[in-house]
């Protein structure tokens, strides 16, 4: 059975997966994470463990630096990246904070703590190594070559010491959040980005054994290969409820995220199943909470997102006094969970709670848009439409058909960011609900920030109705779009009339 933990901490892995299938895997920073532990990464993209910051920046990376058509370098707008940061630093924390109140989590935080204190020591050693060994060389080829291992190795110091100073965060935080855990969202931790230098510009420029230069200048120093993205396993069998850990893979303790089964699921889990009225209490010793009873939709139906998001914040205080009112207004009962959690800077939950809202009723966005920008939460409405954005097709073209023009409009824009597949599909329900404009909106938002070879693969869903629709999208962009657009459908014989 799927439960709000499962979801919460696939959700960053269906994003991963959605983000590397815009990459290239044989260049970038993800080239580099594949050969070095390919093993590592997949368990990663699987779920079966969760990616360190500073990987999931350094892939954000790739995607800014992608090539375009004919090899030239893409232009990715800086705002679209700074989005994907923030939104990519929000699952992280939200995972984090599941992630580290799991049993064994503190077992498993000071392993990992251990292990990226000695990858440290040993960059620092390698450091220390090559820069004694190029203060000797007299050999500018060798020079050349221990400048780029130096490079490297430096790197490798600056991840192992992010590592060490986030792990030292969380497992600081993770005692006094397990005394109180919560009953329906998750416990806040601080988790963002990490800020780290001497990383080198170039990753496609890393020494090759082979390559040039001395064997000795060529041999890497130090470097952490093989479970470099998983650190150390936890004894103890699955992480999350619902997802068994192979035997065979190790992995790492969770930078964090909420879930997705496919690429670029932002915000589709649903309420977290739980039982009719939560009691922090109930959870166990080893961290546990007992399996809701009854079934979840009518359980859901009794019990409307604004009682449940308010008695997820009051805890068993309130509970007498939550038995004798009538049931909140949802939207009402989602601002005034947003507006405490905000308040007592609980930033980590107030981003489930939104992803949360945005898997709701898409009737609901209209009024909580309107209500969250009358109390000043307009920014949590931005996120939480960047949620909505990597909703299922179908629901994403729902919440579309239901907004505003602006909010629709940037609903749209966000959404371009998806699969070609999950794009085609969503333009199609949109034409097939009657909003054409919409439909076109979202395609002139593909055309723009995509290639027009991903828009060609796009048309081959149906050419007859996409071809005549992403041809004037990318007209109304630019004539250099249209052209390139032109060129790719004719090399893909699809019609371009």
């Amino acid at each position: 059975m799927e439960t709000a933990t499962s979801l919460v901490i696939g959700q960053l892995s269906g994003y991963m997966r959605g983000l590397t299938q815009r990459l290239d895997p044989g260049t970038g920073w993800y080239g580099e994470f594949l050969r070095r532990d390919p093993e590592g990464m997949r368990a990663c993209l699987d779920g079966a463990a969760m990616p360190p910051w500073d990987v999931l920046e350094s892939l954000l990376g790739d995607l800014a630096a992608r090539p375009g058509p004919a090899g030239a370098l893409a232009v990715v707008d800086p705002d679209v990246i700074a989005r994907e940061t923030r939104y990519a630093a929000g699952l992280r924390a939200a995972a984090v904070v599941v992630w580290d109140r799991l049993p064994g989590g503190v077992e498993e935080l000071r392993t990992l703590l251990a292990a990226a204190l000695a990858q440290r020591s040993q960059a620092q050693a390698s450091l220390r190594a090559l820069s004694a060994r190029l203060d000797r060389t007299a050999d500018p080829a060798q020079a050349d070559a221990l400048s780029r291992e130096l490079s490297w190795t430096r790197d490798d110091a600056a991840r192992a010491a992010a590592r060490h100073e986030d792990l030292t965060a969380r497992l600081a935080m993770v005692a006094p959040a397990a005394a109180e855990p919560l009953a329906g969202v998750p416990a806040q931790r601080s988790g963002g980005p990490e800020q780290r230098s001497g990383v080198p510009a170039q990753p496609s420029d890393r020494p090759e054994q082979g390559s040039g230069g001395t064997a000795e200048a060529q041999a890497p120093v130090g470097r952490a290969e093989g479970r470099w993205l998983r650190g150390a396993r936890r004894s103890g069998g699955a992480r999350y409820a619902g997802a068994a850990v192979p035997e065979a893979q190790e992995f790492t303790p969770p930078p964090g995220a909420p879930s997705a089964e496919a690429p670029l699921r932002g915000a589709r889990f649903g309420r977290p199943t739980r039982p009719e009225r939560p009691d922090p209490d109930q959870a166990s010793a080893d961290g546990r909470y007992p399996e809701p009873a009854g079934d979840p939709a009518a359980d859901s139906a009794a019990h409307p997102a604004g009682d449940f998001a308010a008695h997820s914040l009051a805890g068993p205080a309130a509970d007498s006094a939550a038995a004798q009112r009538p049931p909140r207004d949802p939207v009402g009962g989602i601002v005034a969970a947003l507006i405490a959690l905000r308040a007592q800077g609980r930033s980590g939950e107030a981003h489930a709670l939104l992803c949360e809202a945005a898997a709701g009723p898409v009737e609901w966005l209209p009024g909580l848009g309107e209500e969250l920008v009358r109390a000043g939460l307009a920014a949590d409405w931005t996120t939480l439409l960047w949620e909505a954005a990597s909703l299922p097709p179908a629901r994403f073209a729902a919440a579309a058909a239901v907004l505003g023009p602006a909010d629709c409009a940037a609903l749209l824009r966000q959404g371009a960011a998806r699969p070609a597949a999950e794009i085609a599909e969503a333009a199609l329900a949109l034409g097939e609900a009657g909003r054409a404009h919409e439909a076109d909106t979202l395609l002139e938002a593909f055309v723009r920030v995509r290639t027009a070879e991903e828009s060609a693969r796009l048309a081959r869903r149906d050419p007859q109705w996409f071809a005549p629709r992403l041809l004037r999208a990318a007209e109304a962009v630019s004539r250099t779009h249209h052209r390139d657009l032109l060129h790719a459908l004719r090399v893909a014989k699809l019609p371009v009339s």
